[in-house]
């Protein structure tokens, strides 16, 4: 693993995350943007997904340690974890052991489904879900995404996920809207899984989350074009394609997995002129793919 680690454009280190962590500086990210293994017995490529509940917390608490050595005092760590049936506690007991770490500044329901029922007695279902079948459980429809600050104090851009009042009456009756017409979406994010054909061609990794989760903590943090956003579960890229589409000139990603790193660099960056015997052969280096960013404002 090199010990120069450059944050101008787009970094993608193919290594284990704590070992390329130790290598970034203090206080050189500004936002966190990450889900990592769930210990759920999930078969990734190049991870065992099957430790012990003691291993998984303190091995979860190591990279913690070292993720808030990197974030700035004023930066934000979002962290997506869900649960199963097996394992309902499982995001709560990471919380728990990251209090000593991080302060806990606000928790975000990422909704994949739901059913409505509308005022014409019609119930209106939308988004994807994986069906449970079982006598005792339910379908799971939710996860978490976890914002942690260093001291729960970490101004956040509350609008930007803004949404217009159903009554219009309250743009003039509350002194705080300062005349506009939107207020704070809140915790609750529905955000859907794109429908595929193929999971294998379209979506060939076994736990992703959509980019526009990714999109929707970058925004709320108020990361601006010259940021540094980092994913050290990068996967297959989607954080990286979120920063790309929100015009985020500085990513760094990690990833244990050849295979994923070269999808994430194909998928987000769009160089089909790194292929994986390139990747394959940096597995103890780093590499920086420099991008051209879609003509659009920065958020």
């Amino acid at each position: 693993m090199s010990k120069s680690i450059s944050t101008d454009g787009y970094t993608f280190i193919h290594g284990d995350c704590l070992a390329a962590l130790r290598h970034l500086p203090e206080q050189s990210v500004d936002a966190v943007v990450t889900s990592p293994p769930y210990n759920l017995g999930i078969d990734y490529n190049s991870y065992d997904d099957r430790k012990t509940e003691d291993d998984y917390l303190e091995w979860s608490v190591f990279w913690a340690k070292e993720l808030r050595r990197v974030l700035k005092d004023d930066g934000s760590f979002f962290l997506n974890i869900g649960a199963s049936p097996s394992e309902p506690t499982l995001p709560h007991k990471i919380a728990v052991r990251f209090e000593d770490i991080f302060r806990l500044q606000n928790t975000f329901h990422w909704i994949k489904s739901i059913s409505i029922e509308r005022p014409e007695h019609e119930t209106l279902s939308v988004g994807h879900f994986k069906p449970i079948n079982s006598y005792r459980f339910v379908n799971d429809c939710h996860e978490y995404v976890f914002h942690f600050t260093k001291e729960g104090k970490t101004p956040i851009d509350r609008l930007a996920l803004g949404v217009p009042y159903k009554d219009k009456s309250n743009i003039a009756r509350w002194s705080h809207t300062d005349g506009r017409d939107k207020r704070c979406r809140g915790n609750n994010w529905f955000v859907p899984y794109k429908t595929i054909r193929s999971r294998k061609n379209e979506r060939p990794h076994p736990a992703t989350f959509p980019c526009q989760l990714a999109e929707n903590c970058i925004r709320v943090h108020g990361a601006e074009e010259n940021s540094v956003i980092l994913d050290p579960f990068v996967g297959i890229g989607h954080t990286a394609q979120a920063c790309i589409d929100l015009g985020i000139r500085n990513f760094i990603g990690f990833d244990i997995d050849a295979d994923y790193l070269e999808l994430a660099i194909h998928r987000a960056l769009d160089d089909p002129s790194i292929g994986k015997a390139t990747v394959a052969a940096l597995e103890d280096s780093v590499f920086k793919s420099d991008i051209r960013l879609p003509e659009q404002e920065a958020i």
